[in-house]
């Protein structure tokens, strides 16, 4: 009987993707993203190991939001301190933030443990279209259309 295959951290080969975020929802953009850093999409999946591949999301500033949740949807962040917080509205964020939005969507369906932080640290976000990770020869997802 054939056991299990358990991956380790030594035998995980990384690819690179690219994903163009332009005029595509948010959820779809951030959970796409999300598989790829989990290494959901190899066969040789394992959980408790960080086998995900790096992830480049470019044109974040052209991310789309349906609904009404331009004027809607509250980010909020907050110092610890007394009266220190902070709220914006996601046009807000699209306008000036467009990153971070991205960065935050993600993040959000990463585990929330040492794992997770380790995954989260190949997401890379750029608000145009132009990355300085040509040298990796990064491959391009498609999405499919925005249903």
């Amino acid at each position: 009987m054939k056991s299990t295959f358990m991956q380790s951290k030594e035998t995980v080969t990384r690819n690179w993707y690219v994903i163009d975020a332009k005029d595509m929802p948010l959820g779809r953009v951030a959970s796409k993203a999300a598989v790829i850093l989990r290494g959901k999409h190899k066969v040789t999946y394992t959980p408790h190991v960080d086998c995900g591949d790096y992830v480049i999301i470019i044109n974040a500033k052209e991310v789309a939001l349906t609904g009404n949740k331009l004027e809607n949807k509250m980010y909020y962040d907050h110092s610890r301190y007394v009266g220190g917080l902070r709220e914006r509205t996601a046009k807000e964020m699209k306008e000036n933030y467009s990153e971070e939005m991205i960065e935050r969507a993600v993040k959000g369906m990463l585990p929330h443990n040492r794992l997770g932080r380790q995954m989260y640290k190949k997401l890379f976000v750029y608000a145009g279209s132009e990355h300085p990770h040509m040298a990796q020869q990064p491959k391009k997802l498609e999405l499919g259309g925005n249903e």
